[in-house]
């Protein structure tokens, strides 16, 4: 089978790129042919045979090129053209969507139907739903001037977002937001989907609500590495509470930077970077270990005695969460969105209510005191059982093959 991946970045830059690689290498290691598409970009590690990509389109830049982004994040004659000669030249039989909007724009799925059209053959259409861009035009489902989370974009019209100056704070941004948004709901565009991979059941009652999703969408969530047998394996010091992730105010750190601050006699280590990084040198009970990979994180997650995962937006399915169970590290989370989906309360770890600082205060302070509920659940994550990338991709297949839901 021959597997195109569409992403706008094709170099590491976050999970939906984690996630295209891995697939793309396992798929690759069991007899297919896969390709990627996006933007060209001096660190790119993927490509196509064809050699055709888009121009990069970085909107934190300054400069003359800018002048046509508000034209080009809505619809790309440029996408459909660089991406007709990778059709031509690879002829997929599936096309994998990840995140495209804006800077590939949907126009691309009208290129593949006009490629079908020309061939007479249909090329099956399959989206990764990374987050909630087709129901909200800013993607995260929360206003940044206000912090308030919000789904009224999802249930009603796209003018909220423009009113509430949802994209960076700007009215011109929100308002081509709204302006995508609103056309290609009008149009129809996403119900040229065949299916709509929802990596948690919250994420599917969201999509659920738009009306050319209806019957598509199907709950896949994320999967997760095999553990490997690190040399420390068996060592396990269990002395201090961690918080691995991006240190920006939607991951709600500064709730947890107020609650460190109040646990002085609690040992605190960060693993990460992001913004309110200077923050963390305020409080003397924190230490920072900066952005860690491989083994040294490993060893940072099995030493832990819990996790600590304070979110303030309504995350899809965050590796994060799953990576520490699987190295039998128990998760105290916020109870947003597809978290709580990942977690047994009072079996691998516990829930709080996102954004209650006393709420995370009392349960960080009891579940560090209470050693041997630590180790119960950290037992309990031993037996917790995620897809890795292969059974995944079994799953994956049976998808690209139309063989339907059953059974995913």
């Amino acid at each position: 089978m021959k597997i195109l991946m569409v992403n706008k970045f094709l170099y590491p830059n976050g999970g939906s790129e984690t996630y295209i690689f891995q697939l793309g290498k396992e798929l690759v290691k069991m007899g297919h042919k896969v390709e990627y598409f996006g933007m060209e970009h001096r660190e790119r590690i993927v490509g196509n045979r064809a050699g055709s990509y888009t121009s990069n389109m970085d909107f934190h830049t300054k400069g003359i090129g800018r002048l046509l982004y508000p034209f080009r994040i809505i619809y790309s004659i440029e996408a459909r053209k660089k991406l007709r000669a990778v059709l031509e030249d690879f002829e997929p039989d599936v096309v994998h969507l990840n995140n495209f909007n804006f800077q590939l724009t949907p126009s691309i799925i009208y290129e593949i139907k006009s490629f079908d059209k020309k061939r007479k053959k249909k090329t099956r259409l399959v989206y990764t739903a990374h987050d909630y861009q087709w129901v909200c035009p800013n993607h995260m489902m929360k206003i940044p001037s206000t912090g308030e989370l919000c789904s009224r974009c999802a249930t009603g019209g796209f003018g909220h977002c423009s009113r509430n100056k949802c994209i960076h704070n700007s009215g011109i941004k929100s308002l081509l937001g709204t302006v995508e948004a609103t056309l290609y709901k009008k149009l129809g565009t996403y119900r040229k989907m065949d299916t709509v991979i929802c990596p948690s059941r919250f994420m599917e009652r969201v999509l659920s609500g738009n009306p050319a999703l209806a019957g598509k969408t199907v709950v896949l969530h994320n999967f997760v590495n095999e553990a490997p047998e690190d040399s420390e394996t068996g060592k396990r010091g269990r002395d201090y509470v961690l918080y691995m992730g991006r240190y920006d105010k939607e991951k709600g750190i500064g709730t947890l930077l107020e609650v460190c601050r109040e646990l002085r006699d609690i040992p605190f280590v960060f693993a990460g970077k992001g913004a309110l990084e200077k923050e963390l040198e305020k409080v003397p009970n924190i230490e920072n270990k900066g952005f860690l990979s491989g083994a040294a994180l490993r060893q940072l997650i099995r030493n832990a005695r819990f996790l600590v995962f304070p979110s303030e937006w309504y995350e899809n399915c965050p590796f994060t969460v799953m990576e520490a169970q699987m190295f039998g590290t128990p998760v105290l989370a916020s109870d947003l969105g597809g978290t709580a989906e990942l977690i047994k309360p009072g079996v691998t770890g516990e829930l709080f209510e996102a954004g209650n600082a006393q709420e995370l205060k009392k349960k960080i302070k009891a579940l560090w005191k209470d050693e041997a509920k630590c180790k119960e659940y950290a037992e309990n994550c031993g037996h917790v059982q995620f897809d890795t990338v292969k059974s995944y991709c079994r799953k994956l297949l049976r998808l690209y093959h139309e063989e339907g839901k059953e059974g995913v």
